[in-house]
C-alpha cells in the first residue's frame, strides 16, 4: 500500500512558502513546514489557527545535513517543495552564508531525496540566472537563452540547476525548478520588487505610497505561484526541468492604474527610474509541459490583494509600522 503523501515545504515562513502551506491545507494534503524562522506573521495572514493546526511545524536549518535527513525520515516525506533561500541583499552581505544556505542547503535536500527514495524534487530558481537585457535580443528572453548571472545569488541558483541535472543523469532523480519574476500579493514585504505590493497595502490602509521604480515587467500572484509549485510536485516529469514563469509584460503605470481602479482614493506615485530588467521571459516550455498554468488576471489579483490586506488590517493579523 502506497504511503500517504507528505509534503516538505522549506522556506515556509516566507512569502511563497506561506502561500504553499495555505494551498496544501486547502487541498487536504499533509504539509511539513521547515524553516529556521518561527515568525508566522505571513502564515497568520493566510490561515486561521485551526487551519494551521493541520501543519507539522519544524524549526530547522537547511545547512544542517543531519537535521534535514532526520526531518525527511521522521515525517516520512514523499514530496519536496524547496523554497528556502537567502535573497540577493543577504547573499551580497554574507556570500559564504549565502552559499551554505542556497547551495549546500539545496544539495542536502537532493541527497535526502536520494537516500529516502523520494523520486522527485521541486525547487525555486530565479530569473537572476540570466544576464542583463542587452545580452539578449529584444523581446521576451527565451527559456533556453544563455545563462549569464551577474550576482552571487544568480550564480548559486545556476549551480543548483546544474546540480539537479547531474542528479537526474547519475541517479535518475527527477526535478522541476520554477523561475519567478515579480511576484506580488499578501505576504510580499521584502526585496526591491516588493514595492508594487507595498503600494497595494498602502491603498488598503488609505495611505500614500511612492514606488521607487517604473518600467515594464511580468507579474505573478503569490497564490498562483504557490499552486504552480504544488502542481510541479504532483506531476513529475522525466528529467531535470527548469521553467520560466511568464505573464503579460505590464508597465508600472498600468499597475498603478489598476490599484486606483480598485480603490479610487489610492495615492500612489512612481519614481521616473527603470530598473535594468528585461521586459519578460518566455514561458512556452511551462505551458507545453503542464496542463494548467495558474495566472489570475492582474486586475483581479490586485483587487484580491487589496481586499485581503483590508481584512488583515481589520482583524489585526497585519499592523502597519508607526
Amino acid at each position: 500500500m502506497a504511503a500517504s503523501p507528505v509534503y516538505l515545504v522549506t522556506g515556509s515562513m516566507g512569502f511563497i512558502g506561506a502561500w504553499t502551506l495555505h494551498h496544501l491545507v486547502r487541498q487536504g494534503k499533509t504539509a511539513v513546514s521547515y524553516d529556521l524562522s518561527t515568525n508566522r506573521s505571513r502564515v497568520d495572514m493566510l490561515m486561521t489557527p485551526a487551519e494551521q493546526s493541520a501543519i507539522r511545524f519544524v524549526t530547522g536549518d537547511l545547512t544542517n545535513t543531519d537535521h534535514v535527513m532526520q526531518t525527511v525520515e521522521t515525517h516520512a516525506i514523499t514530496h519536496i517543495i524547496h523554497l528556502g533561500a537567502l535573497q540577493v541583499p543577504f547573499v551580497r552581505a554574507n556570500p559564504v552564508l549565502g552559499a551554505q544556505v542556497n547551495v549546500v542547503g539545496t544539495a542536502n535536500l537532493f541527497e535526502a531525496a536520494k537516500k529516502y527514495a523520494i523520486p522527485h524534487v521541486v525547487y525555486a530558481s530565479s530569473i537572476a540566472v540570466y544576464g542583463p537585457p542587452d545580452r539578449y535580443p529584444h523581446g521576451l528572453i527565451a527559456h533556453d537563452a544563455p545563462l549569464d548571472p551577474h550576482t552571487l545569488y544568480g550564480v548559486y541558483k545556476q549551480s543548483n540547476e546544474l546540480a539537479a541535472r547531474v542528479y537526474w543523469e547519475e541517479y535518475g532523480l527527477t526535478s522541476a525548478a520554477l523561475r519567478p519574476y515579480i511576484v506580488y500579493g499578501v505576504g510580499r514585504d521584502q526585496g526591491m520588487t516588493s514595492e508594487p505590493t507595498k503600494a497595494m497595502l498602502a491603498a488598503a490602509a488609505r495611505k500614500p505610497y511612492h514606488i521607487a521604480f517604473g518600467g515594464v515587467g511580468q507579474y505573478q500572484l503569490g497564490s498562483d505561484t504557490a499552486q504552480q509549485f504544488i502542481l510541479a510536485a504532483d506531476q513529475p516529469l522525466q528529467g531535470a526541468y527548469v521553467f520560466n514563469l511568464g505573464g503579460v509584460p505590464t508597465d508600472m503605470t498600468e499597475i498603478v492604474a489598476m490599484i486606483r481602479s480598485a480603490r479610487p482614493d489610492a495615492q500612489v506615485t512612481i519614481e521616473d527610474k527603470r530598473l535594468p530588467f528585461p521586459l519578460g521571459f518566455d514561458d512556452s516550455a511551462l505551458r507545453e509541459h503542464y496542463p494548467t498554468v495558474y495566472e489570475t488576471p492582474l486586475h483581479d489579483g490586485i483587487q484580491q490583494t487589496i481586499a485581503h490586506f483590508e481584512r488583515c488590517l481589520r482583524d489585526g493579523t497585519l499592523t502597519l509600522p508607526a
